[in-house]
């Protein structure tokens, strides 16, 4: 059977948001909250949290280990070769990409697009090409043969730094999406880059009518079509550029 492993790149500095990672956000760390979502996505073996070497990234590691995360510490500029040592580490036959800074990381999303590889036979899949879900529930699998090829053939420093763009921009990989509602909901933002989006996470969880750990996309999308001053909160950063290329044509 092939071994399905989620990776989570994590690290302290940031130019915007310095240690969002383990910012507290309704008594865990934000870092806490996505590996949480991550270990309930279907058909997942193991998480692992890559984390930057250096002493200045000890506190994300430690979080992670101390949440039943496997912890790696690799290059801090070149993440491709982050997540390439720690699927092989991990011994992993595909790997899920997904950031420290999403708290509403979606686990049936993540394991539809999780399926198109495992079980749909496509080489990379994701869910945002284009995009059309709330920005902060992108995520990304493919093959371990897809990432190792890409690790030795990508040379360009924002294909080693953001992972996925060389397997994106590949024609000869099969390649698939899903889906989202559009329109609204995707333009709503979800992840956590600027101090009001950490506001309009606080403001939102300490909204939420469950758990946080239970809330739905529906749940947190019905919510914030009931208070959009919430929605409000980080509502000047909502065209921010995602971290991803323009759509790409797929194959059949």
């Amino acid at each position: 059977m092939s071994k399905a492993a989620i990776i989570i790149q994590a690290r302290m500095a940031s130019t915007r948001l310095s240690g969002k990672a383990i910012l507290p956000l309704a008594g865990k760390t934000v870092l806490s909250h996505v590996l949480a979502r991550c270990a309930r996505v279907p058909g997942v073996d193991v998480v692992c949290c890559a984390v930057p070497k250096g002493t200045v990234n000890d506190a994300v590691a430690a979080e992670a280990e101390k949440r039943g995360a496997i912890v790696y510490r690799g290059s801090e500029e070149d993440v491709l070769n982050r997540y390439w040592q720690a699927a092989r580490m991990l011994k992993a036959d595909i790997v899920m990409r997904v950031t420290s800074d999403c708290p509403l990381a979606d686990p049936e999303l993540c394991g539809e697009v999780l399926r198109h590889v495992s079980e749909g036979g496509a080489d990379y899949a994701c869910n945002n090409m284009p995009a059309s879900w709330p920005h902060g529930l992108d995520c990304e699998a493919f093959t371990f043969a897809a990432l190792d090829q890409s690790a030795h053939a990508a040379t360009k420093p924002h294909e080693r730094e953001h992972v996925t763009p060389w397997l994106r921009n590949n024609p000869n990989l099969k390649k698939a999406n899903v889906p989202g509602p559009g329109g609204w909901a995707a333009e709503q933002r979800w992840t956590l880059d600027f101090p009001e989006d950490y506001e309009f996470f606080k403001a939102l969880f300490a909204a939420l009518p469950v758990a946080p750990e239970a809330a739905t996309t529906d749940t947190v999308l019905n919510l914030l079509r009931a208070r959009p001053d919430i929605a409000a909160l980080n509502a000047m950063h909502h065209n921010v550029s995602r971290p991803s290329e323009p759509a790409l044509p797929l194959e059949p």
